[in-house]
């Protein structure tokens, strides 16, 4: 089955505005704080009103700016709405658990991050374990959030990788 005319287009304009907007953050720090919430926000605007990936990017621009509580009812109603495309459901999903945990929501963002680590691994694990080692951190359990830590940097080690990442798997055993 092939998508129609229109559905084809929205597709192209999605991929173009999530492109344009992956450039956008690249350079964040040429922008002053009112000048990039103003060109996300026009990227976004180009997508419907309601539309995931828009509000994810509006999201995103507010939380890189450290507007956590800005950020998460965005986060939250993207995820709610479902497709979000490419890997910017993972993202909102991790972002948005960092977020809660900026403003004291600390035990929603672990059970979100839990439940995302259990859909498996990909190319995000090791930021998704960093943001749940922070999460547990806050919580008292600075143990566990260093298992995690150890275990995710050990993969990126030129050296020393089954060392840590036993060391790591040993805190918490």
């Amino acid at each position: 089955m092939t998508a129609s005319p229109q559905s084809a287009a929205e597709t192209a304009l999605k991929a173009d505005v999530n492109r344009r907007a992956t450039a956008l953050f690249a350079a964040i720090d040429d922008y002053d704080e009112a000048s990039f919430f103003a060109a996300i926000d026009a990227l976004a605007a180009e997508l419907p009103e309601d539309d995931a990936d828009a509000l994810f990017h509006r999201a995103s621009a507010r939380d890189s700016r450290g507007h956590s509580d800005r950020a998460v009812p965005l986060y939250a109603r993207a995820l709610e709405l479902g497709g979000l495309t490419g890997e910017n459901r993972r993202r909102a999903v991790i972002q948005m658990s960092s977020s809660l945990r900026n403003i004291g929501r600390v035990e929603e963002a672990l059970a979100n991050l839990q439940r995302e680590r259990e859909l498996g691994a990909d190319h995000l694990s090791d930021a998704l374990d960093c943001v749940l080692a922070l999460c547990l951190s806050s919580l008292g359990r600075d143990r566990e959030g260093l298992s995690l830590v150890l275990v995710a940097i050990a993969a990126h080690l030129p050296r020393y990788n089954r060392a840590m990442a036993n060391y790591g798997r040993a805190l918490v055993e």
